[in-house]
């Protein structure tokens, strides 16, 4: 079986689990707020650059150790390059694109200073309940204005509709995020788990969530366009 069809299979399985746990309270949803927002106030060195990196369970690090989440991996390799940069870990495991919409203010005033570059990497909670893919993009719409309201430059890591959905499902959510990119003139990853939902190697025993070495191997991909996003930003 490949790691695309577990991730199909798997999918349809959380969906079930989802849809018979019932709606997010307001408190858990506050209780999840609190706890990035405590991440999110760790206060970057004077002279690095603050990248926020908002999303959900593929930013959070999920079954890793601190030290192997993107944010860490992304902060250590940008500085093997000579990039001094601060990666801030507001990612949120379980988190759907409304849920974070919730929360960004909250995360962006609880920071040290405006960030210089926000990695927003959300979605895939929404896809996994089989949620509306309008309501995906009207929630992302909201993210992205925020952040250009307060003018901060984004890069935005796309995600895919597993395909056990439809294709009607996937013909509408797939291209929400290069749409929302070239509207908000957003640095665009296509799909985060490009290169990685494939390999079981890169996998945990879920076959959805990158391990260390598939975390290792997005950063190797993505990394390049966020020192270039802060470079061309500081230029200006």
């Amino acid at each position: 079986m490949t790691a695309l069809w577990r991730y199909v299979c798997v999918a349809a399985l959380v969906q079930l689990a989802v849809a018979c746990s019932g709606e997010e309270t307001s408190s858990s949803v506050e209780n999840r707020a609190v706890a990035a927002n405590e991440i999110a106030t760790q206060a970057p060195a004077a002279d690095a650059k603050l990248v926020l990196a908002f999303g959900d369970s593929l930013y959070a690090g999920y079954q890793l150790e601190p030290n192997q989440s993107f944010p860490t991996v992304l902060e250590r390799t940008l500085a093997a390059q000579g990039v001094a940069a601060r990666v801030v870990n507001a990612g949120v495991s379980g988190d759907t694109s409304a849920a974070a919409q919730q929360r960004l203010a909250f995360t962006l005033d609880g920071l040290e200073r405006k960030p210089d570059l926000a990695i927003v990497g959300l979605g895939g909670n929404d896809a996994l309940r089989g949620l509306s893919p309008e309501e995906t993009r009207r929630n992302m719409d909201a993210i992205l204005g925020e952040l250009r309201r307060r003018e901060i430059p984004v890069l935005l890591t796309g995600m895919m509709a597993p395909r056990n959905m439809g294709p009607d499902y996937a013909a509408a959510f797939d291209p929400i995020f290069p749409a929302l990119a070239q509207e908000y003139g957003a640095e665009l990853y296509p799909f985060f788990l490009d290169g990685v939902i494939t390999q079981p190697e890169l996998l945990l025993a879920d076959g959805m969530h990158p391990n260390a070495q598939g975390i290792e191997a997005i950063v190797g991909r993505v990394a390049p366009r966020v020192s270039a996003r802060l470079e061309a930003d500081a230029a200006r």
